[in-house]
């Protein structure tokens, strides 16, 4: 069942992580300029982010553009000028002909194994082929999910008081309170997580630039988008190595010095968030250790995907604070719920 209403349930949690995230800035809309109308405050504040993401989009549409096709000028020569025996030396070139030379090629593909792993390969590639051409459905997800956003950014008021009553009574004070310190950890990591992601984008795009890398002010901001779910900056690494190739070819430089000149800035960038970043901004406020963070997304990420990694914190901190509460009598752990009950903590601690 799963499986089959996963891309009906995709836009809904995706659509209800933004509705969560901007509750507090609807909120603000709402007290701070005496917008007392919710709807209207949910209107004035995608109106507000909406403004943020087009003007940036418009402050960095000039030089992305000229990176971008400095970038493809320099591809086109590195491709009309490349030769292989820059790469690969004349004896390992003569090894490869042997080899294939050598290989049976009619018998490898009479392989039993390789015919029916083909057959099975075959309607997968047809229905990449049929989704990525039904823009039309694609289209369609993405205004449900609109529609998703800003219903759930009306009621969010209403879900945050009315979810207790479908919570037996016997129960209820023990998962409300858990609900609460979950919702007091979640709001802290992601504004934390936020500014920590912008932070590197910027690092990463200030560092590019000064090696020289094409695109380098487009690739550090996507790279810090990727930040936003804990060590997933890492996929950034074979665009970035392509990028150097193409560094290489167009400054003349070798591909090892720009190779190397990546890494310094993925080292440099990645020690000052582990060092400083992080710590500073995001201390312990989910309770969870780095490494804690990253098993509890590749669990969740490899039982659910995607909707996983969305909910994977969530439920690790869930598990946690039950587990702390209720199992080990430890009282709370994370800072943020330290801070709210210190006298609770003082107690734990006696």
């Amino acid at each position: 069942m799963f499986s089959r209403l996963y891309g009906v349930l995709l836009p809904f949690f995706v659509s209800f992580l933004l509705a969560y995230v901007l509750d507090p800035v609807v909120v603000f809309v709402q007290t701070k300029c005496r917008v007392r109308n919710r709807a209207l405050a949910v209107f004035v504040t995608l109106i507000l982010v909406i403004g943020i993401v087009v003007g940036a989009i418009a402050a960095l549409r000039k030089p992305v553009t000229e990176q971008v096709n400095t970038a493809w000028t320099a591809f086109q020569t590195y491709i009309a000028a490349f030769n292989i025996n820059d790469y690969v030396s004349a004896e390992t070139q003569e090894k490869l002909l042997q080899w294939q030379s050598e290989w049976d090629w009619k018998k490898a593909l009479a392989n039993p194994e390789l015919t029916t792993s083909i057959k099975e390969l075959l309607p997968k590639i047809s229905n990449w082929i049929t989704g990525g051409l039904s823009w039309l459905s694609e289209l369609v997800v993405v205004f449900m999910g609109l529609l998703y956003l800003v219903f759930l950014m009306i009621d969010m008021p209403n879900i945050r008081a009315g979810y207790s009553r479908f919570i037996p009574r016997k129960i209820r004070p023990q998962v409300v309170t858990l609900m609460g310190a979950i919702d007091r950890n979640m709001n802290a990591y992601f504004r934390g997580q936020a500014m920590v992601a912008t932070c590197v984008g910027v690092l990463f795009a200030i560092g590019f630039t000064i090696t020289g890398m094409p695109m380098g002010i487009a690739m550090g901001l996507i790279i810090g988008l990727l930040n936003m779910v804990p060590y997933m900056q890492a996929l950034g690494i074979p665009p970035c190595i392509v990028l150097c190739l193409i560094q290489s070819a167009q400054t003349g430089q070798p591909v090892w010095l720009t190779l190397l000149m990546m890494a310094i800035v993925f080292i440099v960038v990645q020690s000052i968030q582990d060092m400083v970043l992080t710590p500073k901004i995001m201390g312990d406020v989910t309770g969870m250790s780095p490494a804690m963070i990253l098993l509890s997304l590749s669990v969740w990420g490899a039982l659910f995907g995607v909707i996983g990694m969305i909910i994977a914190l969530p439920l690790t901190t869930l598990i946690i604070e039950y587990y702390d509460r209720y199992v080990a009598n430890r009282g709370v752990t994370s800072r943020a719920h330290q801070d709210n009950y210190p006298g609770r903590l003082r107690k734990t601690k006696e």
